[in-house]
């Protein structure tokens, strides 16, 4: 397997309907091996769940480094009236707090609030509706007892989020750009608030309907009439009500940005307060501190990566992987939702391809 035949995969994923685009860059030891893919270099995709890692993990590891912010410090710090104030920083990152995978509150919010489509701004009203999600999802009651599952979990990032900006003393867009973009180079990933501006047409679009589709399984939990969806806004609707920005979604940015916050995981520019390893306190749990770790049987990255590999994913398809040992960074963004969340074509494409890069190598 050759670099051009990587990139002939990534072709050929366009050709199959896996992705309508997509842009990978792989770094080994430092250095870039591979950039390519249908898409240019400039193209700047909707990371959605990617988030959680470029944002909110890395600005957790940063406040505990300045000791703002302690791994075991309970929610009930930041919000006293939280349904489970005892779940801490450490609980959260890792998924096990018990809090459910999602809440549709946007469903409820967007008939509350009609004007939240129109076309201006309308900062006051964003503002408010930002409010009010937070505090549903901060009352939002455990699903299971904390720390006996690995619940895999949007609320409990929403609510990270929340945690980092009494923390840090700032807003979540503004932290990130303060303490992880500019300090890393990353040139495109920034949050897209959306009561600042219109959002500059530069974005791989995912899907053109506010609210989205359902995806599988989620049929019928909201009632929405569909509207028109502004290209360059955040794909997820939650994070759209919370002016998008936030601590599960909402980050856009180009491969090279996922890359270079790839190798600085790798060179300890960003701290994190512990070595990455596999939370074995929780029954049948893969998660490390904000990251995921290759599953046993049908890991996203091919059954290949090391025993200290750590990832994410992000539902509009998107990834990166890193590879301690190897010092190895891939990271796979495309926009498969635009062809229907229903289209789970990348599934089977993503371990491909990185047996391909791996190959490659």
């Amino acid at each position: 397997m050759s670099w051009t035949q990587v990139d002939a995969l990534l072709a050929q994923g366009v050709a199959d309907g896996v992705f309508p685009t997509a842009r990978a860059q792989v770094l080994h030891r430092g250095a870039t091996v591979f950039a390519g893919g249908p898409a240019p270099a400039s193209a700047v995709f909707d990371l959605a769940s990617v988030t959680k890692v470029l944002s909110t993990t890395a600005l957790c590891a940063i406040a505990v480094e300045q000791g703002a912010l302690r791994l075991d410090e309970a929610l009930g710090r930041f919000f006293p009236d939280a349904a489970v104030p005892e779940a801490t920083v450490r609980d959260l990152l890792l998924h096990r707090a018990g809090l459910p995978p999602y809440r549709t509150y946007f469903g409820e919010l967007m008939n509350a609030e009609p004007a939240l489509f129109d076309d201006a701004p309308h900062s006051a009203l964003r503002t408010r509706v930002r409010a009010e999600l937070l505090a549903r999802h901060v009352h939002e009651p455990a699903v299971a007892p904390l720390g006996q599952a690995a619940v895999y979990s949007d609320v409990g990032f929403i609510l990270l989020g929340g945690i980092l900006e009494r923390a840090l003393g700032a807003p979540l867009d503004v932290l990130f750009d303060v303490h992880v973009a500019r300090p890393l180079g990353l040139v495109r990933a920034a949050y897209r608030r959306l009561s600042a501006a219109p959002p500059p047409i530069d974005v791989v679009p995912t899907q053109d309907q506010r609210p989205r589709e359902p995806a599988p399984g989620q049929e019928g939990l909201w009632n929405v009439s569909p509207r028109p969806s502004v290209l360059g806004q955040v794909d997820d609707d939650n994070a759209w009500c919370l002016d998008g920005v936030s601590g599960h979604a909402g980050l856009f940015a180009t491969a090279d940005d996922v890359a270079r916050f790839g190798q600085a995981v790798l060179d300890g520019r960003v701290r994190f307060p512990e070595p990455f390893s596999v939370d074995t306190s929780t029954p049948l749990s893969t998660r490390t501190l904000g990251f995921d770790t290759p599953s046993k049987e049908g890991a996203s990255c091919g059954q290949r990566f090391g025993p200290r590999a750590i990832g994410h994913l992000g539902f509009t398809g998107t990834s990166v992987w890193i590879d301690l040992d190897r010092q190895l960074v891939v990271v796979l963004l495309t926009n498969r939702t635009r062809l229907g969340r229903a289209n789970l074509r990348l599934r089977e494409f993503r371990p491909r391809f990185h047996d391909a890069v791996l190959d490659a190598l």
